[in-house]
């Protein structure tokens, strides 16, 4: 999941590959603003095919968070 996740990153947010590891923040290390981040969530639904809880997205801060996060939604 995580080479999935990277990749999406890589190629739809043309976040630079060494940048993203599990701990990496969204906001603080990859200098995401709250337009991208929203994007990502969409980008995200469309490619794991999954809907996020609206609630639950505050809680989402780093790369692992959200993979974390779609993997319990496709358990």
């Amino acid at each position: 999941m995580f080479e999935k996740f990277k990749n999406l990153l890589v190629e739809e947010m043309s976040i630079d590959p060494k940048d993203i590891t599990p701990d990496a923040s969204f906001v603080n290390d990859l200098g995401f603003n709250s337009l991208e981040l929203a994007d990502l969530v969409v980008l995200c639904e469309d490619t794991f095919n999954i809907e996020f809880d609206e609630s639950e997205l505050p809680h989402l801060l780093t790369v692992g968070d959200v993979i974390k996060y779609i993997e319990s939604l496709e358990a």
